[in-house]
């Protein structure tokens, strides 16, 4: 990002660049996250030190006061882990800042829309969203699903062990037979999804250890018996 000064008279409107704009969203947001930790400029400058990207003081104090030129995204990234925060909570810090400019040449809009078309989770009108990234969404919604399915039965499962009563161990045999059918339904999304990943020419995230059968071949015969 690249910052250009303007004075009255200037520009004909008097309107900062696209990218002054940005950078300057961003120093405003490190300026008020570094004073709500109560650090000083110095304090954040070791801290960018520590973690293994010196960032000087000056450096840090010319950013938030508009003097500095330049701000590489690599900066944002170590300010973000330095003021225990994420990058996109400098860049769209949503809460603090109403509206910013999305895209150079457009009329500013609502932080929360622009965080959501950084992210990739508010696709545009021409559906343009990375295929790979939804399939990515889609495997930790199912991911997670299977998880709590599974820890689910298994906690059913106890229960019918210890039931004191035989009510009690059918109601547990019920509820563990639900668990098992939600599992074997988010195992199958979970397999489709990443064999999705790998026709795409991606690789699959890392599964959990319960599930490391994820990528065996599914049966042949699965069906989703639950009744609409």
């Amino acid at each position: 990002m690249t910052q250009h000064r303007f004075h009255h008279g200037e520009d004909e409107d008097d309107v900062a660049l696209w990218e002054d704009q940005v950078m300057a969203t961003v120093a405003g947001e490190v300026r008020r996250r570094r004073k709500e930790l109560r650090m000083s400029a110095q304090d954040l400058a070791e801290r960018c030190t520590d973690i293994g990207h010196p960032i000087p003081r000056n450096v840090i104090a010319n950013m938030e006061s508009g003097r500095r030129a330049t701000l590489p995204l690599v900066d944002v990234m170590a300010l973000a882990m330095a003021l225990d925060t994420h990058p996109i909570c400098l860049i769209y810090p949503v809460g603090y800042v109403g509206d910013v400019q999305q895209q150079p040449l457009e009329d500013p809009r609502s932080t929360w829309d622009a965080l959501q078309w950084f992210t990739g989770e508010a696709p545009d009108s021409m559906d343009t969203e990375s295929v790979m990234l939804r399939n990515f969404r889609a495997h930790a919604t199912y991911h997670q699903a299977a998880l709590t399915a599974l820890r689910g039965e298994d906690y059913e499962r106890w229960k019918v062990r210890t039931a004191n009563n035989p009510a009690m161990r059918a109601e547990a045999l019920l509820a563990q037979e639900g668990y098992a059918r939600q599992a074997a339904r988010a195992m199958h999304a979970l397999r489709n999804t990443r064999e999705d990943i790998r026709e795409d020419g991606g690789t699959p995230p890392y599964l959990a250890t319960e599930l490391s059968d994820a990528d065996d071949e599914a049966p042949d015969d699965f069906t989703d018996t639950t009744e609409e």
